[in-house]
C-alpha cells in the first residue's frame, strides 16, 4: 500500500529525534532522510561512531520508518577531481545507511555545469557525458553492491538522465538489478497542455514501472516553477492512479514545501490515495 512521506529536512533542526518528531506530528510515518538533519554536510567526508544508530532509534521512537536517504552529487562534474570525491562521500553514506534503517540512496546524475548539480548544460546531451555517467554509475553500483543497498535515479530535466527514455536506457546498458528509479511527475514536465503532462507522466510510469522504488510528490504552477502537491496543475489524481495500476506500493515523498504546508499536503496525498484505491 502507497504510503505518504515527507523529506525530513523539510523540518527545522540537527537532532534527528525533534526532526522526526516533527515528520510524525505533521501527518506522515515515512521519511527520506538528509544527514543535515543530524547536523551534517548531506554528501559527509565522516559519519561519527554512534550517528547513524542515533537515526535508528529517533525513527522507532517517532514511529517512523526511514524510507531512503538522500546521497546527490554531481555524477557528471567537468572535474574528474569533484566526480572523486562524490564517490567518497556515498561510500560513507553506504556505509551508515542499513544501520539507520535505509536501503535505498537518492542520486543526482548529474550535470555539466560545474556550479549547481540541479541547473541544465548543454553539454548534457554529449556522449561523453553519457560516456562519464556510466563509469560513475560503475562506481557507485559497485558501492551499494558491497553493503546490500539499492541506488534510486531521478529523471530530471535539468541532468543528464532528463526523460524516462534516458532512464530506461542507463538501467538497460548498467544490467544491475540495484539501479531503481525515484520518479517525480514535476521533474518530468513544465508548462505544456494539461493532457499533454497526463501523457509524459503516464507514459513514464509504464517505461519504469518495474524499477519504481520510490514515487515524489511536488508540483508545477501555470508557469513552470516548483509549488507543493496539490497546489499546483499537476494533474495528482491522475499521477497516483497510474502509480498504483503499475502495481507501485512504495513511499509517495512529499518535498518542495515548506513545513507550515507539510499537514495540508498530508491530508492532500491520503486524499488522492483514497480515491484511486477505490477505482
Amino acid at each position: 500500500m502507497i504510503e505518504p512521506g515527507i523529506f525530513a529536512k523539510t523540518f527545522p533542526g540537527t537532532d534527528p529525534n525533534v526532526v522526526l518528531a516533527a515528520v510524525k506530528r505533521a501527518g506522515y510515518r515515512v521519511a527520506q532522510y538528509n544527514m543535515a538533519c543530524s547536523g551534517l554536510p548531506s554528501m559527509p567526508d565522516f559519519i561519527p561512531v554512534g550517528a547513524p544508530e542515533a537515526v535508528a532509534a529517533a525513527a522507532g521512537n517517532a514511529g517512523v520508518s526511514i524510507a531512503a536517504l538522500s546521497a546527490t552529487y554531481n555524477m557528471i562534474h567537468p572535474d574528474p577531481e569533484m566526480r572523486r570525491r562524490g564517490q567518497e562521500g556515498l561510500a560513507v553514506l553506504v556505509a551508515a545507511a542499513r544501520p539507520m534503517g535505509a536501503r535505498l540512496l537518492t542520486l543526482c546524475t548529474g550535470t555539466r555545469d560545474p556550479d549547481d548539480q540541479w541547473r541544465p548544460h548543454p553539454d548534457n546531451d554529449t556522449p561523453d557525458a553519457w560516456r562519464d555517467l556510466l563509469e560513475s554509475m560503475e562506481v557507485a553500483v559497485g558501492i551499494a553492491e558491497a553493503h546490500a543497498i539499492d541506488l534510486g535515479i531521478e529523471p530530471e530535466r535539468a541532468n543528464v538522465v532528463d526523460s524516462a527514455a534516458k532512464a530506461r536506457r542507463l538501467i538497460d546498458e548498467m544490467q544491475s538489478p540495484r539501479l531503481k528509479i525515484v520518479l517525480d511527475p514535476a521533474n518530468l514536465v513544465e508548462t505544456e497542455p494539461a493532457a499533454e503532462k497526463r501523457r509524459i507522466v503516464e507514459q513514464a510510469i509504464e517505461l519504469l514501472a518495474d524499477r519504481i522504488m520510490l514515487a515524489h510528490a511536488k508540483d508545477r504552477t501555470a508557469d513552470g516553477t516548483f509549488t507543493a502537491a496539490g497546489k499546483g496543475v499537476l494533474d495528482y489524481p491522475h499521477y497516483v492512479r497510474c502509480l498504483v495500476s503499475a502495481g507501485f506500493d512504495g513511499p509517495l515523498i512529499a518535498h518542495g514545501l515548506e513545513a507550515a504546508e507539510a499537514p495540508s499536503v498530508a491530508g492532500f496525498l491520503r486524499r488522492a490515495l483514497a480515491e484511486a484505491e477505490q477505482r
